[in-house]
């Protein structure tokens, strides 16, 4: 088995707010008079959903400078280069920061900053995918286009949070992005069924779908969605640890592939449930028994979907190709 820590690999879905080190995390809140709580020093049990927003709620409440924004941004590149990421696509909620502090602009410049520095140090080429919660304002939603527009770093808008909030008051937000020239990604299928999918395949605009499991449940869509050749964003590790998934031996991943769709592999919450990208692929091959060629293959499909220039893209193939080519 050749080392997974040197396929070069593409990430697509992974959230900023849930790659901060604990430890970054404990010296930011304590510089900023916030109290990180000490079981999270070092690792902890994720308890799922409550987990998950407490940690967010804490990531927000902590981050308050520019040189915080910086320093886990700059600090997410030197952890993916560990992991043999080549290049990244990371979610950001710039106007909700934005809006917090006060200052909509600083969070987003300065993660630009610290993403650059952390290319000239480790390698990895970052774009952005700004995100906005299905359960907040139309409003919120144009800020978010606003920030993109200026920023030519920024890839990418989409839809996140609670599924059962419907994208249909935020398709002019969407229509606009696309005709600026700025992709949209929205999660879908994860948590909703095969509507939330149709919804965001249609005017919503998506092209491609964060998550997108339960594109299964319906027979008709999984060959619209394997004809129009649209990437899932396949996060089986936080699908088990969020209750999408009874366990990752149950996970649907090996379905989607043999119905023919193009699945990549990312981590999407990975500082919470202690699973890199690196890791990710090893839980892939461990449980699935796919050989070196099928996760090359996974690595390919993360290359292909991704919203990288052609050289790149091309420069990736090849050095995916070399890591085959030499156990």
């Amino acid at each position: 088995m050749r080392d997974l820590l040197r396929l070069p690999k593409a990430h697509l879905h992974v959230h900023l707010e849930s790659t901060v080190r604990w430890e970054t995390l404990r010296e930011i809140g304590a510089a900023n008079g916030i109290e990180v709580p000490a079981h999270l020093d070092g690792g902890y049990a994720f308890g799922g959903f409550a987990d998950f927003f407490v940690q967010n709620d804490l990531v927000r409440t902590c981050l308050r400078t520019a040189d915080d924004f910086r320093r886990i941004a700059r600090e997410y590149c030197e952890d993916e280069a560990a992991q043999g990421t080549r290049y990244a696509e990371v979610s950001f909620t710039a106007a909700a920061h934005g809006e917090r502090v006060g200052d909509l602009e600083m969070p987003l410049a300065a993660v630009i900053e610290g993403l650059e520095a952390g290319r000239a140090e480790f390698g990895v080429e970052c774009r952005l995918i700004l995100d906005h919660s299905r359960r907040r304002s139309v409003e919120r939603a144009w800020r978010t286009l606003d920030l993109a527009r200026a920023h030519e770093e920024v890839v990418a808008i989409g839809l996140a949070g609670d599924e059962a909030h419907s994208g249909e008051p935020f398709v002019d937000v969407f229509a606009a992005a696309r005709d600026a020239g700025i992709h949209v990604v929205h999660h879908a299928g994860e948590a909703e069924g095969p509507a939330s999918i149709r919804q965001a395949l249609g005017d919503g605009r998506t092209e491609r779908l964060g998550h997108g499991i339960r594109v299964l449940d319906d027979p008709a869509l999984v060959e619209e969605v394997r004809e129009r050749g649209v990437p899932l964003e396949v996060c089986p590790s936080s699908n088990v640890a969020l209750g999408f998934a009874a366990s990752f031996a149950d996970h649907p991943l090996p379905r989607l592939r043999e119905a023919g769709l193009l699945v990549t592999v990312n981590t999407d919450i990975p500082i919470l449930i202690g699973t890199p990208l690196a890791t990710e692929y090893a839980l892939v091959r461990d449980t699935f028994g796919y050989d070196d060629a099928t996760l090359a293959e996974l690595a390919r499909n993360g290359v292909d979907a991704s919203f990288a220039q052609d050289d790149l893209k091309a420069r990736l193939h090849t050095e995916i190709t070399d890591w085959l080519a030499h156990p």
